[in-house]
């Protein structure tokens, strides 16, 4: 595996931080999702932000969507696993509100339709998805697509992006 498997477009990162950190200083909220290892880095980044990453900072507004087990499994029950992200983003998510999706292949259903949700509802919509030209996406405002086909590379470059989000966040929100 060389070195250069790991970059991500920085305009996009830089988007990405823009936009989250845009809707933070507005006093909105970050809601994340994300299926199996995506779902581990999605509660990763809304812990942190409400937490803190390095620096001292105040809580920022998140929530993590595949973080209650009660809600996944009385979604998934009454209305299938499909809408277990959709769901909750209609039910806490609000105009100006960001969510940010996983999704190492951008193909998965719950996915794609708690983007369509927040878009429905005049959410921004962030990726952090697999390859280029996936159907997650087009349905991104902005999209980090490294241009790789192994998922565990692709998760890696998921958390340092992660990683690079919230040390802005600390930057700009520290004490």
């Amino acid at each position: 595996m060389a070195l250069e498997s790991f970059r991500a477009d920085p305009r996009s990162v830089a988007a990405a931080i823009a936009v989250i950190a845009d809707t933070l200083r507005d006093g909105r909220r970050i809601l994340t999702c994300g299926n199996g290892g995506s779902a581990a880095e999605a509660q990763h980044l809304a812990e942190e932000l409400v937490g803190r990453f390095k620096r001292e900072r105040r809580p920022l507004g998140a929530i993590c969507l595949a973080a209650d087990s009660t809600a996944l499994t009385c979604i998934a029950n009454d209305y299938g696993f499909v809408e277990v992200f959709a769901r909750q983003v209609r039910g806490i998510g609000r105009a100006g509100d960001v969510l940010v999706a996983l999704s190492t292949s951008g193909k998965s259903p719950n996915i794609i339709r708690a983007l369509e949700a927040a878009r429905s509802i005049g959410m921004k919509t962030v990726g952090l998805l697999g390859r280029p030209g996936s159907p997650a996406e087009t349905l991104c405002d902005v999209a980090v697509t490294p241009d790789i086909e192994d998922a565990a590379i692709v998760q890696e470059i998921h958390l340092m992006t992660i990683h690079l989000i919230l040390e802005s966040l600390d930057a700009a929100f520290g004490d």
